[in-house]
């Protein structure tokens, strides 16, 4: 169980991240002719994308971890 919190950490981090992305998208105006706000709103949109790819991956390494658990309960019995 021990081996849960770190990537629970790295999802409520994740998760953070990505809804920080959004906000500043959401907060975004239209783009202006000298290109400044499409900039920030293209980083926002990499922010968000890697929030999301790390949420993932924090995901999977949940999973592995849990399984590893059922399986050590299991063999011990």
């Amino acid at each position: 169980m021990l081996g849960l919190i770190q990537p629970l950490d790295g999802l409520l981090h994740s998760a953070a991240q990505f809804n920080q992305a959004a906000s500043n998208i959401t907060r975004a105006t239209l783009p202006s002719p000298s290109g400044q706000d499409t900039a920030e709103l293209s980083t926002a949109a990499v922010a968000m994308a890697q929030a999301k790819n790390s949420f993932d991956a924090n995901t999977k390494v949940f999973k592995t971890v849990d399984e590893m658990d059922k399986t050590l309960i299991n063999a011990v019995g």
